[in-house]
């Protein structure tokens, strides 16, 4: 159509605007319904009136509106006995306050019920029918166009979704709306919902128990699925939040509405089927859950555990439509159980001979017993015809079954709650104040205030959101021989009790999923085991990860650790990387072998000496013991004993003072051993020049000045250990460097430049003295000890060069070995090479050991 065609019709529909809204102007200005009134399904006259929205049906008649003509009233189908549950125990409650003469005495209360067939739109109807009544003029011309509200406030809705639309139109009128079972968590909000209350929990504190559940049972990698409405995401956004605090992912999390295409619906199934996670949290509606569970059985998808909430994890009606058992072991929480002495027999003891004209207790009674009465228009296809003294309890269907009684009980409170509201407004004492103007605000604020027992001891209180206090408890479903699922209590949950102590399961033995009797395993990855720790796996969600063995040096001792923790200097990690183990100290120790090994060869080295020492001084006036300075051949033998026995400190646990002592009485022991044999080598020296005609050379270099010169040098080293020990001493020192999994205890030079100066000069002191005893080697003499001593020093200094780069690569306590075998090696070297021979000929050869056969006069060299 064109645009020049569809202008006469805008033009005709523009002059009817004008004329509608000039005729408006004519008329008396008056307060006039618009529409077609809505009556009340149920109402008696009382006093007092209340309200009541209920779902007696569970859906509606599919239409499409052409906007041409005015929308034909709703068509609801599919009856629903919950409804009825919760209408009887209303009239339960006001019945009970009617014949009580301690609340509201005197005073009768009334009640309009409306069938709100799950719908959000009729339930915002209804709730404007209840506060504005059905009368087409509410003020004439002139007159304040304002009057009291048709009820006091209004029972219901069953559901999250038509609560938040109820709420948010009557919130502005103050007309307490109390719902029995909407659990969404955004109806806590005062600034959205003023006039909202409710006798059941908030969901905020089922998701988060949900959440602490899930957690419980180890499952860290969840699907969930919700009803696409307030309840199903405000619910499942509240747990999810939880869940991520609590270190659970969530591998998918969909959405699912009663009025879905079957494409989307199958679009789920496909999700479940390709998942990997064995657990399915959710927040859904009776009517939600039965459609997946129907389409999980036609794909014969079982084995999935199932987590629910109190929607319908005690509904005995949705437990006996599981037939293929889907839903088996199913774990969640539900309101605690609850008995009302009088409501069972009061809810079984329907008559429909007084309610026969009433249209939808009609409907009922036909459903009920499949029947019909005569002047039914319904109930085709049913063949017996209904007497009106069918006995309600020969029947089992969903509206004998009151498994549902802690929700009855609920609709009991909140008309209890009202009740109380009522009586403090009226000022009751054994009568009320009937001439009291009942304001709606005024009877909101006093049932936020309300706080009584009923008369089966539960307090009742609304907090500062208008929520009960939140207790649950933990049901699973046991299921038994012929289909019947028995809802076992396995623990509780209360939201007052500290946080550690909130979640209690009791021990009792709990059926899982395919009716195992082990916890069943849904993660991600497996736990990582102790010594391990978590790596994320990339692009995945934290619940997805690998586990890497902890490094050496590093610990960790609870499972799915993030990081691992390095040990202490002193301690390391075991093979299994999941104790800190203390270190085995090492060092050389008389104990063990080497150690013993380099005792017994410091000790033999001594015991030699000592020995040579006495063969010395037993020979002492031999010529071959007088023949260079015997004074500097005991002092020799006197300082190989030390340096021998010095080799000893370098044994054992290090210790300040053995420290100190080991290099200090080394390096000294050692310049006082090679100023001797400087001494004995300087003496040859000059005693070959004295031989020579005219040479006085030996009184310049006579024993005193052997003796001045070995103590000269020697007090040169003892200036340098000095300082080296006064500006920084050697130290013991835990080394946790050198090996990785030992403490090394050694001792710490302090000065490197003192330890080095002490090597140093020593080196010194030995290449001098290797010099002259290499240039005296070949003096003509027939026991020329210059030969001896320079062997002895070549010994020495291959000893000491050789010790540096082993000293340097050996680890731990085999450096302090290396360094003790320099030590004996180069003692004994000098023991042996000078010492030996003078022995040799004093104990096997005396006939050797004349003046003469020393001097090479007259005898053949035979050395």
């Amino acid at each position: 159509m064109t645009s020049t065609q569809r202008w006469p019709e805008k033009g005709w529909a523009l002059l009817q605007l004008l004329l509608v809204a000039s005729f408006s102007q004519a008329e008396e200005l008056v307060c006039r319904r618009r529409g077609d009134p809505e009556n009340p399904q149920l109402s008696k006259d009382g006093d007092i009136m209340l309200g009541g929205i209920f779902s007696f049906h569970r859906s509606w008649k599919e239409k499409k509106d052409t906007y041409t003509h005015k929308p034909m009233p709703l068509q609801c189908t599919s009856l629903n006995f919950r409804g009825f549950q919760y209408a009887q125990a209303m009239f339960f409650a006001i019945e009970e306050i009617n014949n009580s003469s301690d609340l509201l005495p005197g005073i009768f209360l009334g009640y309009k019920i409306y069938d709100a067939c799950t719908s959000i739109a009729r339930s915002v109807r209804v709730a404007l029918a209840l506060a504005n009544g059905n009368e087409v003029l509410s003020a004439l011309a002139g007159a304040p166009c304002t009057r009291p509200a048709q009820v006091q406030a209004i029972m219901g809705e069953t559901s999250s979704s038509p609560s938040m639309a109820i709420a948010t139109v009557i919130g502005p009128f103050h007309i307490p709306l109390i719902s029995h079972f909407a659990t969404c968590a955004c109806l806590s909000d005062k600034t959205k919902y003023p006039s909202f209350l409710r006798t059941i929990p908030s969901d905020y504190y089922q998701s988060r128990a949900l959440a602490q559940l899930v957690k419980h049972f180890g499952w860290t990698w969840v699907g969930a699925i919700r009803t696409n409405d307030g309840y199903g995401n405000n619910g499942m956004a509240v747990f999810t939040e939880t869940a991520q605090q609590l270190g659970i992912c969530l591998e998918y999390s969909v959405s699912i509405f009663r009025k879905d295409p079957p494409e989307k619906i199958q679009k789920i199934i496909d999700i479940i089927k390709a998942s990997t996670s064995k657990v399915i949290v959710t927040f859904l509606s009776p009517t939600d859950l039965n459609n997946i569970r129907h389409e999980l059985s036609r794909h014969n998808l079982t084995g999935f555990q199932w987590v629910g909430t109190e929607a319908w994890i005690f509904d005995s009606e949705t437990a006996a439509m599981d037939k293929h058992h889907i839903l088996d072991g199913a774990i969640g929480l539900s309101i605690p159980k609850a008995h009302v002495s009088g409501l069972r027999e009061f809810m079984l003891d329907v008559k429909p001979l007084n309610t026969s004209s009433n249209e939808l207790f009609t409907e009922f009674w036909e459903t009920l017993f499949s029947c019909k009465f005569q002047q039914s228009k319904s109930s085709a296809g049913i063949q017996r015809e209904c007497t009106g003294h069918e006995d309600v309890t020969g029947v089992q269907n969903s509206f004998t079954d009151l498994s549902l009684m802690p929700i009855f009980y609920n609709v009991y409170k909140g008309v209890y709650a009202v009740a109380h509201a009522l009586h403090s407004v009226l000022s009751c004492n054994k009568t009320c104040i009937n001439k009291v103007q009942l304001d709606p605000f005024m009877i909101l604020q006093h049932t936020k205030m309300a706080h009584f027992q009923t008369k089966e001891g539960d307090e009742v209180y609304f907090n500062e959101n208008g929520d009960p206090a939140a207790k649950y408890e933990i049901i699973n479903w046991q299921p038994r021989e012929n289909d019947i699922v028995d809802f076992v209590t396995v623990g509780l949950y209360d939201a007052s009790l500290p946080a550690d102590k909130q979640l209690i399961l009791q021990n009792k033995s709990l059926i899982w999923a395919q009716n195992s009797q082990k916890v069943p395993l849904s993660v991600c990855s497996e736990e990582c085991p102790a010594g391990t720790r978590k790596v994320l796996q990339k692009g995945k969600p934290v619940c997805c990860y690998d586990c890497l063995r902890c490094a050496e040096g590093e610990i960790s001792n609870i499972t799915d650790s993030i990081t691992c923790v390095r040990c202490h200097p002193e301690f390391w990690s075991n093979e299994r990387r999941d104790v800190c183990v203390k270190k085995e100290v090492e060092f050389l120790s008389y104990e063990e072998i080497m150690g013993a090994l380099l005792t017994a060869a410091s000790l033999f080295g001594t015991c030699i000496t000592a020995v040579v020492a006495f063969i010395f001084f037993r020979y002492r006036k031999t010529p071959i013991v007088r023949a260079n300075n015997s004074e500097l051949s005991f002092l020799l033998l006197f300082s190989l004993t030390l340096c021998f026995l010095c080799s000893l400190t370098f044994i054992g646990r290090p210790s300040e003072w053995s420290c100190m002592l080991r290099h200090t009485a080394f390096g000294i022991t050692f310049v006082l051993c090679i100023s001797c044999v400087l001494g004995k080598t300087i003496v040859v020296l000059m005693a070959f020049r004295a031989t020579l005609p005219g040479s006085n050379v030996m009184k310049w270099f006579g024993p005193t000045q052997q003796k001045f010169s070995v103590l000269g040098f020697t007090l040169i080293q003892v200036i340098i250990c000095i300082l080296w020990l006064t500006i920084s001493p050697p130290f013991p020192y835990k080394n946790f460097k050198k090996i990785k999994d030992k403490i090394i205890l050694e001792c710490a030079l302090g000065s490197a430049v003192g330890f080095w100066a002490v090597l140093g000069y020593i080196g010194l002191l030995a290449m001098l003295c290797f010099i002259l005893a290499f240039l005296a080697r070949k003096l003509p003499d027939n026991f020329n000890e210059a030969k001896f001593i320079t062997f002895s020093m070549l010994i020495f200094c291959a000893v000491w060069i050789t010790f540096i780069p082993a000293y340097v690569s050996s680890p731990g306590k085999f450096s302090v070995a290396v360094e003790i075998f320099a030590i004996l090696a180069s003692s004994f070297g000098l023991l042996i090479c000078i010492f030996f021979p003078k022995c040799y000929i004093i104990l096997l050869k005396p006939e050797k050991n004349t003046k003469k056969n020393i001097m090479g006069k007259g005898a053949q060299k035979t050395l």
